[in-house]
């Protein structure tokens, strides 16, 4: 099997993404959708799928959420709310004609992939969440700065997105400018699929308006609820060095779920990606699948 991925477009040429799958593999075999992190896109799975479809004989279809990747932005006027994301799943798996999904996802993914499962879980057959799970929350007291602070960024006039002098120069600013450690390694694939020529230099395809902070986001009640609400097996991949406690379910709500399966990897937020790291993500699944 190749270990480059193939384009795909979904939901009217909306979404973009990359699908991998060995050759010769059967129409009727089981496609799960793969779900990327805040302001990082389909290669994100670049080293992990390879490893997955081989030996689980399945296809993995990794979508760029929109304003990400190579996806459209969305129009002038709306917002990227992390529940308007479910619908960009759900256009995915109506266009790959899944009914019942398994769902691989990082950070930000892992967080949408949780509001679904809660909303419609008759949708979803499994979750693999990369430290990622529930959703950044604002507490009830800090509604209405939250709301202050997106209103404002809203109205606030938009930089375009960065340009650089190449991909080298982009890849630089990105890991020195990093939320959670990456390296230029880990890094390279996501930055590869962000940028697009713009006469002598690179910039950004991302929509700026990512950057903007949230209007609203749930109470840590509300995503409480959600997470309780949850019916399917749910699998955790947490990473040693990660951000689930410190960013993502800070009140501990995880270990209320009688769904979840917890699994420690040694590793960054990124450790999907991270060269040293990824067989270790790879094995727990596959260990889940008697496919080790």
């Amino acid at each position: 099997m190749s270990a480059r991925p193939r384009e795909c477009h979904l939901a009217d040429n909306r979404l973009a993404g990359l699908v991998w799958e060995r050759e010769g593999l059967s129409m009727e075999a089981p496609t799960w959708v793969a779900l990327h992190g805040w302001l990082d896109n389909a290669a994100t799975f670049t080293r992990l799928a390879p490893l997955l479809v081989e030996k689980l004989d399945i296809r993995i279809v990794a979508i760029d959420l929109a304003g990400h990747g190579k996806s459209q932005w969305l129009g002038k006027g709306t917002d990227y709310a992390l529940w308007d994301y479910l619908h960009d799943v759900l256009d995915a798996l109506d266009d790959l004609g899944i009914e019942r999904a398994t769902l691989l996802a990082h950070s930000l993914g892992a967080c949408v992939s949780c509001l679904l499962a809660a909303a419609l879980p008759e949708r979803i057959e499994r979750l693999w969440l990369i430290d990622g799970i529930g959703a950044l929350t604002t507490p009830v007291d800090q509604s209405t700065r939250q709301l202050r602070n997106g209103v404002l960024g809203v109205r606030r006039p938009l930089s375009p997105p960065p340009s650089y002098a190449s991909l080298e120069a982009a890849l630089n600013a990105r890991v020195a400018g990093a939320i959670t450690p990456l390296d230029h390694d880990t890094a390279e694939p996501l930055i590869a699929r962000s940028l697009m020529q713009d006469d002598a230099r690179v910039r950004y395809r991302t929509d700026p308006r990512l950057l903007r902070p949230s209007q609203v986001k749930l109470t840590p009640e509300q995503s409480r609820d959600m997470l309780l609400s949850i019916q399917a097996p749910v699998d955790l991949i947490e990473a040693n060095d990660g951000i689930i406690g410190d960013h993502l379910d800070r009140e501990g709500v995880r270990h209320e779920m009688t769904t979840l399966t917890t699994h420690r990897v040694p590793g960054g937020h990124h450790l999907h990606l991270e060269p040293h790291s990824v067989a270790g993500v790879a094995e727990v699944i596959l260990q889940a699948y008697g496919a080790a």
